[in-house]
């Protein structure tokens, strides 16, 4: 049973995204066990009167879930947005935590809005942010693994694929390395291998019976990315997060940023 806890808002566009991931997950073959989650704020002149059913976008998505035959509890609480979603994953035991992302347009960044990154920098479950000009891929379920040269991320993206892997059948990983810039011509020849990181990640993935195919290639990291991840008709992205130690924000880098923006999957950060 694969657990994901999808904290939603008063949107119902975006709980709708989140609904629809963790729903396409269960039509791949996985057993999804969903919590739909809807915390009152302290302070909300409305607090006696919020109950699930009066939260059109909490129904909404719940509603999609069952449809889609997905065992779904359905949950309010009052209290801390963060705290509420950190302690009732830890509760679940959730595999996954499921936000609704937002996008500034027209600005080279991304606004998550300080709820998820709140969540992000708290937790260490998985966290995937969708979106919403979401495409929401059929069939054999591929994810993109972008590795860099850090074991230690590598290390945790390939756990993400492989608890996926547990639960859902014909799993496939595409582990890419992009070596920065070199595509010009007379660059270095780019060979898998050479990057430690991702060797590690593909032949654990490997050993635990997923599918890998591995890509070394050189160019633009971002752009050869979100490139694979448009070829390849992947389902989603999942990226080696960071986090800044001692300060309650999060610490992306360029790149991650640079495919929060311009990825229409939804993107995973494993921390």
């Amino acid at each position: 049973m694969y657990r994901m806890l999808i904290p939603v808002d008063r949107k119902v566009d975006r709980a709708l995204h989140q609904a629809r991931y963790a729903a396409n997950l269960a039509e791949s073959g996985a057993d999804v066990e969903a919590t739909v989650l809807y915390v009152d704020p302290p302070g909300n002149a409305d607090a006696v009167d919020v109950v699930f059913d009066s939260i059109d976008a909490a129904v909404g998505a719940a509603d999609h879930l069952e449809a889609k035959g997905v065992s779904v509890e359905r949950l309010v609480e009052e209290g801390s947005v963060v705290e509420t979603v950190l302690r009732t994953a830890d509760e679940l035991d959730s595999h996954e935590i499921v936000m609704g992302g937002r996008k500034r347009s027209g600005v080279a960044q991304v606004l998550l809005g300080s709820t998820v990154q709140d969540v992000f920098v708290s937790t260490e479950r998985p966290v995937t942010i969708t979106g919403a000009e979401m495409v929401v891929e059929d069939g054999p379920r591929t994810v993109i693994v972008p590795v860099d040269e850090n074991k230690s991320h590598a290390r945790k993206q390939a756990a993400y694929v492989a608890e996926l892997g547990s639960v859902a059948p014909d799993v496939k990983a595409v582990v890419l390395h992009v070596f920065p810039g070199q595509d010009y011509k007379g660059a270095p020849p780019h060979s898998f291998e050479d990057n430690e990181a991702a060797v590690e990640a593909a032949d654990d993935l490997t050993d635990r019976g997923i599918e890998v195919e591995r890509i070394g290639i050189g160019g633009n990291v971002a752009q050869k990315i979100l490139e694979t991840t448009a070829e390849r008709e992947a389902h989603g992205i999942v990226m080696g997060g960071r986090k800044r130690s001692g300060v309650q924000k999060v610490l992306l880098g360029s790149i991650a940023q640079d495919v929060l923006l311009s990825a229409d999957r939804p993107v995973t950060l494993t921390g």
